[in-house]
């Protein structure tokens, strides 16, 4: 059986605009502009949305409790930090959220990587004893959601008798995606975790950490789904794909470029680190792989690079990191109203869809017409795309 793709987008939750690192074309991510993505993700078909999390981001859970009621299908991708959060508190927000959601609530885990941001939410602990937390975390966590009474005495944390009393929907509790790639992420990840996500590196490199993903989850005895994180940037051709791209940083000067990179490199995370060593800040070696660009890098931390190219190169560029076990990606573009519609529109007819993503086939606005009727009297003829 061919290999089969979920898709989600994401909620600029941080700012959203048409150029990096510049006011011109910025937006307001307020919330009846998050609705609109919300929405257009939920009526393109998009399995869910990734809300970033983090002190430059509105809060996740309360964005995420606000757009529940507004969409439909779509599930949504929301942080619990351990070290900022309280087991048990996180706990019974989690379970609420699915409980109104009716059972789509996804659950990233997310450690944290900026110590100078950490220290300001209160988290003095260095790298590896933050993935400690982590671990007693999730102990606990995990076994407050599938309705047991926990007691749990680690290093850092500790609770006694403590319960859930009204259950999620989803059994034994939401999926637990988790992004880490140092030994102490990735072992926490193999003991807790159903999803293993990385950034969006070349291929090669995507190949190895899956490899040591994979390696550490059959210690434990179990599998992983892979995720991956990627921007997008697809037009009708290659070429305006790259002009896009290259419009993109336009607004950007190597000053910004470099107080940036300069920010980000205190960052303690494995995977930052990887990301910026593609490429080093300079904007003359940003396309690190074919039709894999990593010009947001260049400002943006977390998520770096994005797939550029017409639409066949960007699912071929996708179908090439299914085959090495992909098997969802979370994607955005800028702006994110307008590439959620367009990647919708030119990829997903390309691409080994699951059945969780993509508009369903019983949908009765499926019998058209599509595209505006000609001369008032003449429908266009309709084209799909053979996966």
């Amino acid at each position: 059986m061919t290999a089969q793709t979920d898709v989600l987008w994401f909620l600029p939750t941080h700012g959203d605009g048409r150029y990096l690192g510049a006011s011109e074309g910025a937006r307001d991510v307020s919330l009846p502009y998050l609705r609109q993505i919300a929405q257009a993700a939920d009526e393109l078909g998009y399995y869910g949305v990734l809300l970033p999390t983090g002190r430059s981001c509105e809060d996740s859970w309360v964005v995420a409790s606000a757009l529940v009621p507004l969409t439909k299908r779509l599930r949504f991708l929301v942080a619990v930090r351990p070290g900022l959060q309280e087991p048990a508190m996180a706990a019974r927000m989690a379970a609420t959220l699915d409980r109104i959601s009716d059972g789509r609530l996804l659950i990233n885990v997310v450690t944290g990587g900026d110590p100078v941001e950490l220290r300001g939410d209160g988290v003095f602990l260095d790298h590896d004893e933050r993935y400690v937390v982590t671990d007693e975390f999730l102990h606990i966590w995990r076994g407050l959601m599938a309705g047991e009474t926990v007691s749990y005495a680690g290093k850092h944390l500790k609770v006694e008798n403590g319960r859930v009393i009204f259950p999620p929907v989803q059994k034994p509790y939401p999926p637990l995606y988790f992004g880490g790639s140092s030994p102490a992420g990735i072992a926490v990840a193999a003991e807790h975790c159903e999803v293993y996500l990385t950034w969006g590196e070349p291929p090669a490199g995507v190949a190895e950490k899956i490899a040591t993903a994979r390696a550490a989850a059959a210690r434990k005895g179990k599998t992983f789904s892979y995720g991956i994180r990627l921007h997008v940037i697809v037009r009708e051709t290659e070429g305006e794909a790259w002009n896009a791209a290259e419009n993109l940083i336009s607004r950007l000067d190597d000053d910004t470029i470099a107080r940036a990179q300069a920010t980000l490199k205190r960052q303690d995370s494995v995977g930052q680190s990887r990301m910026m060593a593609l490429h080093g800040g300079d904007r003359t070696k940003l396309e690190v792989s074919p039709n894999l660009w990593a010009g947001v890098g260049l400002v943006r931390g977390g998520a770096g690079t994005a797939l550029v190219g017409s639409a066949d190169q960007v699912a071929d560029r996708m179908k090439e990191y299914i085959d090495l076990g992909i098997d969802r990606f979370i994607l955005s573009g800028y702006p994110h109203l307008e590439e959620a519609y367009r990647f919708a529109e030119l990829v997903f007819p390309k691409l080994p869809l699951k059945s969780t993503t993509g508009v369903p086939p019983n949908n009765a606005r499926n019998d058209g017409p599509f595209g505006e009727v000609m001369a008032n009297d003449i429908v266009p003829s309709r084209r799909i795309s053979a996966h």
